[in-house]
């Protein structure tokens, strides 16, 4: 179903005339129809760069949103904690088919058949605590939202329950809280220590933050809002909750920096990046591989992550021929459609060559 709507959708493109980096139209649309309050691209493609914002900052004080603004990127952290730990198996302190019961004795049930390998890529069959009431920072949680939370008391949580046996499957925040405290048992200091010294400071993503329980973003950003039924400002939040799994802040130009590092083959070995670009299949529209989705378009793959956390949606995408976008959106009074996203990303990817 999916590849038949892209299919739609790449025709459509190709017979309007010509690949077009800038996808202003689009964002507009979106913010047009409600899908967003403000949202924000960067596409490049060898040399050629194009960025731009559409919408308000503010919906009570408008102004314009900025195309550097901060946004929250959701489970793009994932990505980050993913190269960590295969730079820690290019050393030779993990494998992947190493038992999380060998690093992390009695942390966690069974532990000793589910592998680094099946957190990288979620088929550990973890519950994700993000399921219970209350535990979820893509829902509105009032006061509780500027709550500190520590990974034991996530773990807690995710421990208490149970997913079916259904040899499906599934997406677990809770993989990612284990491979953080993985990352700081193996190295002696906090995962955000790491991140930021093997890949933010060599990079020189700048604007790149583990925020811990810093509830504000770095100026400037476009704020975000929860539908209530009317929009309330869902800004500042203390991000704990989602820890190594979703806590991190970052702009389209270092998000685009760091997967074309990541997949370029600059911060893993070739044989870490195989392993990573290795997907299982999900029945969610994407393959997903250690920390990486992919995504068929019909022009071949493109490779990234997607991330939601409240009042933002990420999507940090890049081709093997080296062409990226990456997109953040705030939603209104409804998340954008996967057609509406997918249309840019084959309009991006898929174009014909200028």
């Amino acid at each position: 179903m999916m590849q038949t709507m892209m299919n739609v959708l790449v025709a459509a493109v190709v017979a309007a005339g010509g690949q077009a980096v800038d996808v202003r139209p689009e964002l507009e649309e979106i913010v047009a129809g409600d899908g967003a309050t403000a949202a924000l691209a960067r596409v490049s493609d060898g040399g050629r760069t194009w960025s731009g914002a559409v919408g308000v900052r503010d919906i009570e004080r408008g102004g314009r949103p900025s195309p550097d603004g901060h946004f929250r990127i959701g489970s793009v952290t994932k990505t980050f904690v993913a190269t960590v730990v295969l730079q820690l198996v290019d050393e030779g302190k993990v494998r992947l088919d190493d038992p999380v019961e060998a690093h992390l004795p009695g942390l966690v049930p069974g532990g000793e058949q589910i592998t680094v390998r099946r957190l990288l890529n979620h088929t550990s069959h973890l519950y994700d605590y993000m399921s219970e009431p209350g535990y979820s920072t893509n829902r509105w949680r009032g006061d509780a939202r500027f709550r500190s939370y520590r990974p034991h008391e996530l773990l807690k949580v995710a421990f208490a329950g149970k997913l079916p046996d259904d040899g499906k499957w599934h997406y677990s925040n809770t993989n990612y809280v284990v491979l953080g405290l993985l990352v700081e048992k193996l190295t002696g200091n906090p995962y955000g220590e790491e991140v930021t010294r093997r890949i933010l400071r060599p990079l020189g993503l700048r604007h790149t933050v583990v925020p811990g329980d810093r509830s504000g973003l770095p100026s400037p950003h476009a704020k975000g809002y929860e539908p209530l039924p009317d929009l309330v400002d869902a800004t500042r939040m203390n991000p704990s909750l989602d820890w190594a799994a979703g806590e991190m802040i970052s702009t389209a130009a270092d998000l685009e920096r760091f997967m074309s590092a990541l997949l370029g083959g600059r911060l893993i070995s070739r044989a870490s990046l195989q392993a990573m670009r290795t997907t299982v299949e999900t029945g969610a529209g994407f393959g997903y591989g250690l920390g990486l989705q992919a995504y068929p378009l019909p022009c071949g793959t493109v490779w990234g992550h997607s991330g939601e956390l409240i009042g933002y949606l990420t999507f940090a995408f890049r081709s093997d021929s080296g062409k990226s976008l990456t997109l953040s959106i705030n939603p209104s009074t409804r998340n954008p459609s996967t057609a509406e996203v997918m249309e840019i990303a084959v309009k991006v990817f898929c174009g014909p060559a200028s």
